[in-house]
């Protein structure tokens, strides 16, 4: 178990959440809505069914910007645009331009405090958000079929590191000290973000492959990301309970926050997004528990991403290790689900090892400084995945022009 460290779980954990991060997409909903629009962040709304509602500013722009063929000067126009403050590159179609200024807009109710806290908080516990948004978010992301099979179709489902690289962004600017200031990069992630979903809803009802294996017409709906939020943000704090970690309530209320405006920035409606983990707890049990469910596209993108992890890492942790760390995260009826194998030694080797590292890692906290050791040691493993993922290459999220070949 000793070479097999935390250092190493963390540092594929932040590839495989790249996966459920940012590409959105989830199955008809089993049961109907009635989620109150009361528990919203807005306290108020239509009480539309978020599977029949989409994007209606950004859906009809990156239409036309496909179908007029600007998608290229455009994307090599905004690989200039980095950081949430900076002004746009020259040269962009007036009506985009128009767009991304009211996009990148922090709604009334952004709060800086909470914005702060929560940096204290990743600071403490960024080392289990880590494992999480990979072996629980990430790996739950294959068992969830629409996005499984939107992810599959689409053209990066051909060549899931290039894919993961250019979707990494969220997961790890969301944890950074200036994430949503003028000087982070977390807008832009967003919003560039936001285009693609508005391209893969004009692209993937073209596409013969999932035009066969889908059950909808066209995909990503608010519905879609409410449940993609929820196998992000909501089962990070269901599992950091269920860890015993101590998290207080102000931290809990800052890390709510950070992903209420996320999903805010992505263009999902105020209406939708829960006002309190009471509130996300309860629209998780109608939107997402109900519809997780294997495919043979989420089984085999279940074995890329366990092979893509072990590959990270340079063969330390083996794909059987993951799974056996997939399985002791999320369960045995989703692991095996996804085909991944038992394992005499590490399965019950992770029920002791896991939380006797979380009880260390507890003590250490006490100490002065400890934080900021663990905040830097944390960074440096997002950076090792990123330079792995990247090559040492300059990547930026981009509208895509086609699906999978």
């Amino acid at each position: 178990m000793e070479k097999h460290s935390r250092r190493n779980m963390l540092k594929v954990g932040g590839a495989l959440g790249a996966l459920g991060a940012l590409t959105i997409a989830t199955p008809a909903q089993a049961v109907p809505w009635t989620w109150s629009a009361a528990g919203s962040v807005a306290g108020t709304g239509a009480g539309t069914d978020p599977k029949w509602v989409w994007d209606e500013v950004a859906d009809p722009l990156v239409a036309s910007l496909l179908d007029r063929g600007d998608v290229p000067r455009v994307n090599e126009l905004l690989r200039g645009w980095t950081t949430n403050g900076q002004a746009l590159p020259a040269g962009l179609p007036a009506d985009l331009r128009d767009f991304i200024e009211t996009a990148r807009r922090l709604p009334s109710w952004a709060n800086q405090a909470k914005l702060d806290t929560a940096l204290d908080f990743y600071k403490k516990r960024g080392t289990y958000l880590g494992v999480l948004y990979g072996l629980a978010s990430g790996m739950m992301s294959t068992a969830i079929p629409h996005e499984a099979r939107a992810v599959y179709y689409s053209k990066g489902g051909a060549d899931m590191k290039d894919r993961i690289k250019k979707t990494a962004r969220l997961g790890y600017d969301i944890g950074t000290a200036n994430a949503f200031n003028p000087n982070g990069q977390m807008i832009v992630t967003c919003v560039k973000t936001r285009l693609v979903h508005a391209a893969v809803r004009h692209l993937l009802p073209q596409s013969p492959g999932w035009d066969g294996a889908a059950d909808e017409q066209i995909p990503i709906s608010q519905a879609d990301m409410m449940v993609t939020w929820h196998s992000l943000a909501t089962t990070v704090m269901q599992k950091l309970g269920v860890w015993k970690v101590p998290v207080t309530s102000a931290h809990s209320a800052a890390y709510l926050h950070v992903w209420q405006l996320s999903a805010h920035m992505l263009g999902i409606k105020d209406e939708y997004i829960p006002a309190s983990w009471a509130e996300a707890d309860a629209q998780a049990k109608q939107v997402l528990d109900p519809i997780l469910a294997p495919t043979p596209e989420g089984i085999n993108l279940a074995k890329i991403l366990l092979n893509l992890g072990a590959e990270i890492d340079g063969g330390l942790l083996t794909p059987n290790l993951l799974g056996a760390f997939t399985r002791y995260t999320l369960g045995d009826r989703i692991a095996d689900w996804l085909r991944i194998p038992r394992e005499v030694l590490w399965d019950p080797a992770f029920a002791v090892f896991w939380p006797a590292f979380i009880a260390a890692k507890e003590f250490s906290l006490a100490f002065p400084g400890t934080p900021e050791l663990w905040w830097t040691f944390d960074e440096l493993l997002r950076q090792a995945v990123t330079l792995f993922l990247s090559g040492g290459q300059q990547f930026s999220i981009e509208i895509p022009t086609g699906n999978r070949p």
